[in-house]
């Protein structure tokens, strides 16, 4: 016990000392740990940032649905050897593909979807937004929440048959389209106007983020807030098979009976045999690749994968920070023991072993990186917090940023350890100064 007590006022006494030299040398103590501190705030704050824009990532894929394969209609290129003109261009989806996809045994529910640009009008109000005709089960696999009113209903959903199999005049509007056609009125039980036929609102989609473009074509992205959901037999009935394009006083068209058909799988595992199930059965029935299928899923595994290689990478960019900082350390140390060669060389002729003096610049050392990595954790959490919110008041920019915990506590131990590193050299030297050489020297 009184072993330990010694040990215990010997390196409180250690302690005072140090923090004593330091404050007596306040801005060269400053400048030394200048860059343990930027070297703790960067493994923080690139940490934090960094696991803030991956998570959105993530986030953006699994909007898409990590158990969900979805199928797109793609133009195929055209054949060059073909002398063959048409106006009107024929491929991708069909209902009897949709009629064998939703028969594989994983399958939960099923989607079909077909959208186009339309302008919708409301008065002297007008959106261009996206016209979508689906099913009731579009709003289940991609998580809809509703602002108010209802989605589209199936016939086991009410008392009589659903708005597709009645083909209703009926429509769900996004965000953006219920703001910019009813800005002071609610927009239930109101009429707009779409390719000169009357749609019923039924309900608005709560806002909600876009989903990137993960699907490889520039049809992958989903707006939402643009869109318009009707039933799809409605849009069949009212816009018929065939669309047509007018561009730069050229007309063309196209006919696509689906353009899109989301599958939800039962299980994760399910995933990956389905999606080849679904390449198989497509390759085998189309002649043309028609189609793309994208599985979230794998971008998914794929982001998660990056973003550990990421992580690794932020970690070792700010590692080269606190390498610098622990180099400067070694430095101010190393001019510390040539100032004090005297004082060392009067402590041990006083008693004081090699282990004391090795012990007290190791102290003195360690007491610089602490107090170095602490205040480097105060400047990272005030960046964290700080910096995310200044972007959205005043320049209206998102900076994600997630505290990384662990890091944290990495950043202050690399910190010490460092400093530890850093004096030991310095402290051996001037353990082993001659102590007569050194009381001579000036």
């Amino acid at each position: 016990m009184s072993a330990l007590v010694v040990y215990w006022e010997k390196t409180s006494r250690s302690l005072v000392l140090a923090l004593r030299s330091l404050w007596l040398h306040k801005l060269r103590a400053f400048l030394s740990v200048l860059g343990i501190i930027i070297g703790t705030a960067a493994v923080i704050t690139l940490m934090a940032f960094g696991e803030g824009s991956m998570r959105d990532a993530l986030e953006d894929i699994e909007r898409q649905g990590a158990k969900n394969i979805i199928i797109r209609s793609e133009k195929p290129p055209e054949d060059p050897s073909s002398q063959r003109r048409t106006f009107i261009v024929s491929y991708g989806l069909k209902q009897e593909d949709y009629e064998r996809l939703r028969l594989i045994d994983s399958v939960v529910k099923s989607v079909p979807m077909r959208y186009f640009k339309q302008e919708i009008r409301r008065f002297h109000y007008m959106h261009m937004g996206r016209v979508v005709g689906t099913t009731a089960d579009y709003a289940k696999v991609n998580k809809f929440e509703m602002l108010m009113g209802r989605f589209l209903v199936d016939a086991d959903d009410v008392t009589d048959e659903g708005d597709d199999t009645r083909m209703r005049n009926v429509c769900v509007l996004g965000a953006d389209v219920a703001e910019a056609l009813f800005p002071f009125e609610n927009p239930l039980g109101q009429t707009v106007v779409m390719n000169k036929h009357n749609f019923v609102v039924v309900g608005v989609i709560a806002e909600r983020m876009p989903t990137g473009n993960i699907g490889g074509s520039s049809a992958a992205a989903e707006e939402f807030n643009s869109d318009v959901y009707i039933p799809l037999r409605t849009c069949q009935g009212r816009w018929g098979e065939k669309i047509f394009l007018r561009q730069s006083g050229s007309r063309s068209g196209e006919a696509v009976e689906l353009h899109q058909i989301t599958l939800e799988i039962s299980d994760r595992e399910k995933v990956l045999p389905a999606g080849a199930a679904v390449k198989d059965l497509l390759e085998r029935t189309h002649i043309k690749k028609d189609w793309l299928v994208t599985i979230p899923l794998d971008r998914l595994e794929e982001a998660e994968r990056a973003r550990d290689r990421y992580k690794l990478l932020l970690v070792v960019i700010a590692s080269i920070s606190l390498l610098v900082g622990g180099i400067g350390i070694m430095n101010i140390m190393l001019a510390s023991v040539t100032e004090r060669t005297r004082e060392i060389g009067i402590r041990r002729a006083l008693g004081a072993k090699r282990s004391d003096i090795t012990f007290q610049f190791l102290v003195e050392a360690t007491a610089q990186t602490t107090i170095g990595g602490l205040i480097g954790v105060g400047a990272a959490l005030a960046i964290i917090f700080g910096v995310p919110w200044i972007a959205s008041h005043f320049f209206q920019t998102n900076l994600p940023a997630q505290l990384h915990v662990p890091s944290i506590f990495q950043g202050l131990f690399v910190s010490i350890g460092v400093g530890v590193a850093a004096g030991w050299y310095p402290a051996r030297r001037a353990a082993l100064l001659d102590p007569i050489e050194a009381l001579r020297h000036e």
